[in-house]
């Protein structure tokens, strides 16, 4: 496929094997796929875009297996490389509350060869929206490079830009995060960072709303930042403002819950739905994929975002 795509998602997509049980007990595991990239990707394709996916995978039977698991989303892979280097694979056991024991094994990854001669190659000046994050920018030099030519090109382009810092210590150090932030901020029309997962190391504050102004300084049109159970605090250009959380009826895992509402946000907004619309509906989704197991175990149609954003905040 060729032309026009309403979103563009960059970075990663990893195996996921998970266990009901913590990783010492396991003896059985539940092969799936996720990672940030094809979780947005995922959300975006079930909030009605038309999405492509940007990354590498492994030239295997598990390759194989993550181009046809994206078909099956709604996925479009023309753009999806195959490499001789191996999928990055994570391990992964919940717990009734929905957190997560993870374990990663992703160096040399295929994903992590993506570099800008491969981006360049979709169809970013068309697109209406994309989508990155800074795990993408951690996992090599080339990837980081990536990240930068696609903003560029989709900003120059008019497109918006949806930045998921992301920030994780095991791939990065709070500086080179920093700086990975600041070289996005001035193209992205949304960033969204996680308080305080995000805010602490990248931004110096636990403040949600202090983190907001500092955003909005390194240069970004408007900022979401994520607070859990507290909802998000949004600066969409016109000053802070608290959008209240939505009921969740079942928390079986918060695995990609960020990612559900960067893709949807992204989606609706390359879609013509305004700023707020657009990131209440994604709040609505990442609620909803809650009551699914691993990245991409519930994804909310359209219809069922839009009434749970009706229904309001709170309590059932």
């Amino acid at each position: 496929m060729s032309g026009r795509l309403d979103v563009l998602v960059l970075g990663e997509v990893l195996v996921e094997l998970a266990s009901p049980v913590p990783l010492a007990e396991a003896d059985e595991l539940r092969l799936s796929f996720s990672g940030d990239a094809l979780n947005a990707a995922a959300a975006a394709a079930a909030a009605g875009a038309s999405v492509g996916l940007v990354t590498a995978v492994g030239d295997d039977e598990l390759g194989e297996r993550i181009i046809r698991f994206a078909h099956e989303r709604g996925i479009d892979t023309t753009y999806v490389d195959r490499r001789p280097e191996p999928n990055g694979i994570y391990f992964a056991s919940a717990d009734p509350g929905g957190a997560r024991e993870f374990v990663y094994v992703r160096r040399g990854s295929a994903a992590s060869t993506v570099g800008p001669d491969h981006v360049l190659r979709a169809p970013l000046a068309a697109a209406g929206a994309l989508v990155v994050g800074g795990i993408t920018q951690a996992l090599s030099p080339s990837c980081a490079e990536a990240v930068s030519a696609a903003v560029a090109t989709v900003g120059a382009a008019g497109g918006r830009v949806v930045y998921d810092p992301n920030f994780r210590e095991r791939l990065t150090t709070p500086a080179a995060a920093r700086e990975a932030l600041s070289g996005v901020a001035p193209h992205a029309a949304l960033v969204l960072p996680s308080c305080p997962g995000d805010t602490g190391p990248l931004l110096g504050t636990d403040d949600p709303e202090t983190a907001a102004a500092r955003c909005r300084e390194l240069g970004a049109a408007a900022v979401a930042v994520t607070c859990g159970e507290h909802g998000v605090l949004a600066d969409l250009g016109d000053g802070p403002v608290q959008l209240p959380s939505m009921y969740a009826r079942s928390v079986v895992d918060t695995t990609g819950a960020g990612d559900v509402l960067a893709g949807t946000t992204a989606a609706r907004l390359a879609l013509g739905d305004p700023l707020r619309e657009a990131l209440r509906l994604g709040m609505a989704a990442a609620t909803l994929s809650l009551a699914g197991a691993g990245g991409t175990g519930r994804l909310a149609s359209l219809g069922q975002s839009r009434e749970l954003t009706q229904a309001g905040a709170g309590s059932p």
